[in-house]
């Protein structure tokens, strides 16, 4: 099996900051990707950033010059440092890998986190 296990959701002010972090773990052969989604209610799930093994990054319009998102990969983490957030931001955060499990070395998986709730209220 192969865990996403998000952290650092919550409440915060427009304009504020914070800082999302998911933490990979199981019969991971390899990580080739990792991302953030994000669904509002009412909304379909939207791509917010993901990041490639090599370091390469892709932004959903919205947040460019917000939020940035990084990588640990000793720690097969991935983290979403959001500022300046807005109203808009609100949503439940998932967490996203595409990688290859050990069980199965000739394909790439689609694995995804339980959530996170980030809500921007004043």
């Amino acid at each position: 099996q192969v865990q996403l296990v998000e952290s650092g959701g919550g409440l915060v002010q427009p304009g504020g900051s914070l800082r999302l972090s998911c933490a990979a773990s199981g019969s991971i052969f390899v990580i080739n990707a990792m991302g953030w989604y994000r669904q509002a209610p009412g909304k379909q799930r939207e791509l917010v950033a993901q990041i490639s093994s090599g370091g390469g990054t892709k932004y959903a319009d919205s947040v460019k010059g917000r939020f940035t998102i990084s990588k640990d990969n000793a720690k097969n983490t991935v983290y979403l440092q959001m500022n300046s957030v807005k109203l808009e931001d609100t949503a439940v955060y998932y967490c996203n890998a595409a990688a290859v499990p050990n069980w199965d070395p000739d394909h790439e998986y689609d694995f995804w986190g339980q959530g996170t709730q980030v809500t921007v209220s004043s």
